[in-house]
């Protein structure tokens, strides 16, 4: 692969979360929003204006996806939520798991409009984990036993589906039907990172059908070309780089979560910039998340 290309994009917000993630963008409202999962936030960031607003949440969530201007779906760990976006009211909307053990983490809408969303154990239990597809409201389970379940997202016209499990750092692809999102193979790995340094985590694919995976433990962010082959690394500025998202009115920007989760007073003085959450100083051909329809 290409050597690793250094920061050169300034930070989003110096607000150090102990678990910043699940990042998207509104195009309509011109809105990036992200988790604090850990400490039970939702993160709000107009672009044009600077305006910061942080909504504290009565639960863990972890994904946020965009339904209209005034309405959002929540995933989180007591199950999915219809949240108000002038208000902050929150509406249960169905149920995603039953076991207390386990809280949700990763997830995309697929172009479709369906959304596929991951859980695993709070204290990442091994296999606990799983990734359900919802669709005006069913919920159905599509994949069982994953330890950390993460990297969701499809190809342009939603033909493919990646996600990745962080504890065995495979990133595995599988075919859809693109008019639901559902599974239409079986997965096979589409890139094994498992002798490399550092867990794959979140990703986006741009349209160009490239994957975008922040690497945790390396603070990076790895592009990945349709073949599998990593073709490029971008340097980010804390090492528990979590999830990319693109952002921006052209949807040429990408915004990068990070973490500061289990590191002491000296591995946080070493690194800083940990949790805070960054804009790489590049122009990208991504593409805006569709909305998840009701």
């Amino acid at each position: 692969m290409s050597e690793t290309i250094p920061f050169s994009g300034r930070i989003l917000s110096d607000l150090p979360l102990e678990l910043g993630e699940g990042p998207t963008f509104d195009p309509a409202t011109g809105t990036a929003w992200w988790f604090n999962i850990k400490g039970r936030e939702l993160h709000e960031l107009h672009l044009e204006s600077g305006r910061k607003t942080l909504h504290v949440l009565p639960f863990m969530g972890s994904v946020l996806a965009v339904i209209d201007p005034l309405r959002q779906l929540i995933a989180s760990d007591r199950g999915l939520f219809i949240r108000d976006t002038k208000t902050g009211e929150l509406t249960a909307y169905a149920a995603l798991e039953s076991n207390p053990n386990n809280r949700s983490n990763d997830g995309r809408v697929h172009p479709s409009g369906s959304l596929w969303v991951s859980t695993m154990g709070r204290k990442a239990e091994k296999e606990a984990g799983a990734i359900y597809h919802v669709a005006k409201g069913e919920v159905t389970r599509i994949y069982g036993s994953i330890s950390i379940p993460n990297g969701i997202c499809f190809s342009p016209d939603g033909s493919i589906g990646y996600f990745v499990d962080s504890a065995i750092n495979h990133i595995m692809r599988v075919d859809l039907d693109p008019a639901t999102g559902l599974p239409t193979g079986e997965a096979t790995v589409f890139s094994d990172q498992s002798g490399n340094p550092g867990d794959v985590d979140g990703s986006v694919c741009d349209a160009d059908g490239r994957i975008w995976n922040a690497r945790w433990g390396q603070g990076a962010v790895d592009v990945y070309a349709p073949d599998g082959t990593r073709v490029a690394r971008h340097s980010v500025p804390a090492t528990q780089s979590s999830c990319p998202a693109f952002i921006g009115a052209k949807a040429d920007r990408l915004m990068v979560t990070s973490a500061w989760q289990d590191m002491d007073d000296a591995a946080r003085k070493a690194d800083p910039n940990a949790g805070k959450t960054f804009e790489l100083g590049l122009t990208v051909n991504g593409r805006f998340e569709s909305a998840y329809k009701l």
